[in-house]
Parts: C-alpha cells; structure tokens; sequence
C-alpha cells in the first residue's frame, strides 16, 4: 500500500486564506481539538472569515493547519465508506453559500518511520519544555511504515499530527474529482 500526504498546494496563484474558526459569540475554538482523532461535538455551528481573500478552494486548511472541505468532498468520502475515519463539521466561510466543513481526521496511527525520514529531531530536556520532552521536534523528508497504517485511508501520524496521510486510493478518488487547493507527497 502506497501513502501520501495530503498538503495545500501553493502554487495556486489568488487562493483564499482562511482564518481559525469562531464560535456564535465570536470566540476562538481550541484549535487543538482538531487534531486529537477523537469525535468532536460542537454546540453550534462555527464561523470562518477570511484572513486574505482569493479564490475559493474545494479543499483548504486554516491559519492553524485545520482542514476545510467543500460539500462536494464528503461525498467522496462517503462513497469510500470513510465515515469511521473522517468527522465533518459544518462551518460557515464568509461570503460562501455553498456548505463548507471541518475535516475531523479520527485516525492517529503510529507510523513514522524514522530511520527512512531525512530528519528526525526530538524535544530534550535541555530544550525547557518539559512536557515535550521525547516528542517529536522535527520531522523532514516524512516516510512511513505502511504496515502499522493498516486499512487506514485517511489518519494523522502519531507525534507529528499536523500532517494529513492519505491512502492511494482516497488520493485517486480526490484526484479523479478534480478536487482544487491540494498536492500529494508519497510518504
């Protein structure tokens, strides 16, 4: 099985930025939650504005690295029979009457393969952050063990969570659908 991250492609020229998403009474979410692999449940629907304005993507992510689908995407995962490893939140974009939704990732897979990486650096103790200490402080040129992600079509590796994996089928159904505002990386 071949993996890939799933990244914001830059090099798409007027694409929006979007702001961390708010609450009704307009206060940050804990960006955090985002990124456990738990389900979350929101009290409301939250609101995203822009941070720059631009072309609206099918799939884009945060200031904080959140993942934002379009509604057209979750139709994607359903027909993959995602729905175990993916939560989707609606989310009001300003100046969007299309539906958008926060991509909820509810996979945390401990797959990094460090030896194959080109750089794995770890937080010390020397580095005053005590809670950090044995995580992972860098991670460049990613590779995984494709054997500890299983039939994982969409998870986050454990210790690095902000980056998106994706299977090469789930890349293959986003690619046949010409979903805009993405890139891939195998992994």
């Amino acid at each position: 099985m071949r993996y890939h991250e799933l990244f914001f492609d830059s090099r798409i020229r007027d694409q929006w930025v979007l702001a961390d998403p708010i609450d009704e009474h307009g206060e940050e979410l804990d960006p955090w939650q985002f990124f456990s692999g738990h389900p979350i449940e929101l009290a409301g629907t939250p609101r995203i504005s822009l941070a720059a304005p631009g072309r609206a993507l099918d799939f884009s992510f945060t200031t904080l690295s959140i993942p934002v689908a379009h509604g057209r995407i979750v139709s994607i995962f359903e027909r993959l029979g995602l729905q175990q490893q993916i939560q989707f939140l609606p989310v009001e974009v300003a100046d969007q009457k299309e539906p958008y939704f926060i991509a909820n990732v509810l996979r945390i897979i401990h797959c990094i393969d460090d030896a194959r990486c080109e750089r794995v650096e770890y937080w010390r103790p020397e580095d005053r952050a005590p809670d950090r200490v044995g995580d992972y402080r860098l991670v460049k040129g990613l590779r995984i063990d494709p054997y500890q992600a299983g039939d994982a079509d969409i998870f986050r590796p454990r210790g690095w969570s902000s980056v998106l994996l994706v299977s090469e089928r789930l890349k293959r159904a986003l690619e046949d659908r010409q979903v805009g505002g993405i890139r891939f990386t195998e992994v």
